[in-house]
């Protein structure tokens, strides 16, 4: 009995996993505010859309990656350290 319930768990608990992680392909929603691209500020696992290295939001492997970015209020990126409204080479 308690290996059937075992297997039954870890069923729904591998559909849920895989389910929440369909949720977060592809690009992040923009926000309802005047935004811009910020590049090199991202924390890893927290860009908001793809790269030239991944594929989806919330993909990138390393912080403040030349080529992830984040959506930020309109001008203000430039002031943020690090922060660039094009990818740095």
């Amino acid at each position: 009995m308690n290996a059937t319930r075992l297997l039954i768990s870890s069923a729904i608990a591998a559909a849920t996993s895989m389910a929440a992680a369909s949720a977060f392909a592809g690009p992040a929603a923009k926000p309802d505010f005047s935004f811009e691209k910020c590049f090199g500020i991202v924390k890893a696992g927290l860009n908001d859309c793809q790269t030239a290295s991944h594929s989806c939001a919330g993909t990138s492997t390393v912080d403040n990656a030349k080529d992830s970015w984040i959506y930020v209020p309109a001008g203000t990126c430039t002031k943020i350290t690090g922060g660039s409204n094009e990818p740095k080479a």
